[in-house]
C-alpha cells in the first residue's frame, strides 16, 4: 500500500456504524493494512467488540455513540462526530455504510477529502416514501464525497440509476486468503457438530439474522430440500433481530449456532454454503466460503454475479426471494460430491486471483492517493492565484 510521501504519514479517520457483520470485517481489514503501511489511523464507532479489536490492532479508536438507523438523535450524532473530526484533524475521512455516510458527510461537508462507501445502498432496505427520501439524500449528499467507492459494478449502476452523480471507484471486496483456507470437512465437523456424521449433507448459512440476508426464504425452501435429501442438515451462523421469528419457522433439522468468534470452521465443515440475500453490495460470506474451497449458492443480487467465477452461475446463482429455485439448486448439489468439489476448487482459485484483501487494500490506497494528490494540486492552485 503506497500513498503520497508526506511527513508525517497521512491521518485517516474511518467512521462506521454498523459495528458487526461484513462492514465491520471490511473496516478491520482496511485498518490492519493501513496501520501496517504506516498510516495514522483513527476510527470513530460505537463502543463494541469492533472497537476493542481495532484498539488491539493499534488504531486510535474514538467512541461515537450512534444508532444503526437515522432518527431524532441524528443531529446529536453529527455534532459528536464533528467534535471528533476537529480533535483528530484527519487528512482524509472514510465513511462506511448508510448511517456513517449520512453523519460523516454532514459533519465534514466537503471541507476534508471524503470517501463514502455505501456497502449496499440505503434505499434498497426500505420502500415507498422512505426509499424516496433515501434516494434524495444520496443524490444531495454526493456533493460532499470526493469519491464514492462501490464494491461492485452492480452497486455503482444502481446508484447511477437512482440519480446519484458521484465520482465513482469500484473496489471489489477482498478477504484474507491465508485465514480462509480449505480443511478436511469431516475433521472440523467432528469438533463443531459431534452428532452429525461426516456423510450427513450439511448446508451452512453465515450472516446476520435479518431481512436483508433472507434466512426466512431459505427456511421456506428447506422443506422442499428435505423432501429430496431427507438426511440434510442446516446450520444458521449469526445473530440478529429476526432470530426469534426464524427459530419459530425452523424444523428440527435446522440448528442455530449464534454469533461466533470464528466463522472459518463453519465454512470448512460445510458441504454447501448458501446466502439467500434480498440485497447486497458484494457479500463477504460467499467469498469466504469459496476461499475455504466450498461451493456456494447465492441469490442474484448486488455483486453476487460478479463475485462468482465465470461459468458457475448455472449451478450457483438463483433469483432472489424464489424458494423453489433455491431449493432446486441446493437439493441438486448436495448429492453430487464430484460437482461440489469442482465448484469449490474453481471458487478458491477465483478468490485467490481476484478477491485477495491485499488487492482491495491497495485499490483503496489508490483512491486515497488520488484524493490527497488532488487536494495538494488544488492548494497549490489557490496559492498561485492569491500570491
Amino acid at each position: 500500500m503506497h500513498l503520497p510521501p508526506t511527513d508525517p504519514e497521512p491521518r485517516v479517520l474511518h467512521v462506521t456504524q454498523p459495528v458487526d457483520g461484513g462492514v465491520a470485517r471490511v473496516v478491520t481489514d482496511l485498518v490492519r493494512a493501513q496501520l501496517a503501511a504506516g498510516l495514522r489511523v483513527t476510527v470513530a464507532c460505537p463502543d463494541s467488540p469492533l472497537s476493542a479489536r481495532l484498539t488491539a490492532l493499534g488504531a486510535d479508536v474514538r467512541p461515537w455513540a450512534a444508532g444503526r438507523s437515522p432518527g431524532p438523535s441524528l443531529r446529536r450524532e453529527v455534532r459528536r462526530l464533528a467534535g471528533i473530526v476537529a480533535d483528530v484533524r484527519p487528512d482524509l475521512v472514510h465513511a462506511h455504510s448508510a448511517k456513517a455516510g449520512l453523519a460523516g458527510r454532514l459533519a465534514v461537508r466537503g471541507r476534508i477529502p471524503t470517501v463514502f462507501q455505501p456497502h449496499a445502498w440505503s434505499f434498497e432496505a426500505v420502500g415507498g416514501t422512505t426509499a424516496a427520501l433515501a434516494r434524495g439524500w444520496e443524490r444531495w449528499g454526493a456533493r460532499w464525497a470526493g469519491r464514492v467507492v462501490c464494491v461492485s459494478e452492480a452497486e455503482r449502476r444502481l446508484g447511477e440509476a437512482a440519480g446519484v452523480r458521484g465520482r465513482w471507484s469500484v473496489v471489489p471486496n477482498g478477504i484474507d486468503v491465508e485465514r480462509f483456507r480449505p480443511a478436511a470437512a469431516g475433521t472440523v465437523r467432528a469438533g463443531l457438530l459431534p452428532d452429525v456424521g461426516p456423510r450427513v449433507p450439511l448446508v451452512v448459512c453465515v450472516g446476520r439474522l435479518c431481512r436483508q440476508k433472507g434466512q426466512d426464504v431459505l427456511l421456506t425452501a428447506w422443506e422442499s430440500v428435505l423432501r429430496r435429501v431427507p438426511e440434510a442438515r442446516l446450520v444458521l451462523v449469526g445473530d440478529g433481530p429476526d432470530q426469534g421469528r426464524l427459530r419459530a419457522l425452523a424444523p428440527p433439522s435446522v440448528r442455530f449456532a449464534g454469533d461466533v468468534d470464528d466463522v472459518v470452521p463453519w465454512y470448512q465443515a460445510a458441504d454447501l454454503v448458501v446466502l439467500p440475500s434480498r440485497w447486497e453490495g458484494m457479500a463477504l460470506a460467499p467469498l469466504e466460503a469459496m476461499a475455504c474451497g466450498r461451493p456456494v449458492v447465492v441469490t442474484d443480487v448486488g455483486g453476487a454475479r460478479e463475485s462468482l467465477p465465470p461459468g458457475l452461475a448455472p449451478h450457483c446463482l438463483v433469483p432472489a426471494v424464489a424458494p423453489a429455485a433455491l431449493a432446486a439448486a441446493v437439493a441438486g448439489l448436495l448429492p453430487d460430491a464430484p460437482l461440489r468439489a469442482s465448484l469449490g476448487d474453481r471458487g478458491r482459485r477465483h478468490v485467490l486471483t481476484t478477491h485477495d484483501v491485499r488487492r482491495t487494500a491497495q485499490a483503496v490506497a489508490d483512491v486515497y492517493r488520488a484524493l490527497l494528490d488532488g487536494r495538494a494540486v488544488s492548494t497549490e492552485h489557490r496559492e498561485s492565484v492569491h500570491s
